[in-house]
């Protein structure tokens, strides 16, 4: 048995949450959103891509945000994200407890913890 990679991850969010979510998640990280199976879709939520993984925000009707649990994102352009989320209102919150590693984090609009990693050539 091998488990060679993370298919998906999945955050949840609160009923109704799906303009939102794309906001923050297709509109400000820029990630592309994938149509939710038809048999899914009646459940509300939305899927997006991370590269090859997926990024599921699924909807709870008694929705309390991961406030400590977190995907981590990598990013190229860490500084210019970190200015897109600020500019929209989002928290940034700089952390340095990792030597050498460039990172922050923020949160969505349900108020899910998010960890923004610079890409490893950026911390070159």
């Amino acid at each position: 048995m091998a488990l060679p990679r993370i298919d998906h991850i999945q955050l949840a969010a609160p009923p109704g949450c799906e303009d939102e979510a794309r906001a923050f998640y297709g509109g400000l990280l820029g990630l592309a959103e994938v149509p939710k199976p038809p048999t899914l879709a009646a459940r509300g939520g939305a899927w997006f891509m991370v590269g090859a993984q997926a990024l599921h925000i699924g909807v709870e009707k008694d929705f309390r945000p991961a406030r400590k649990a977190h995907p981590a994102l990598a990013c190229s352009a860490i500084d210019e994200l970190a200015a897109r989320l600020e500019g929209a209102g989002a928290p940034v919150r700089w952390d340095e407890e990792l030597p050498g590693v460039r990172r922050f984090y923020t949160a969505d609009p349900f108020g899910n913890r998010i960890e923004i990693i610079a890409s490893p050539e950026e911390t070159a």
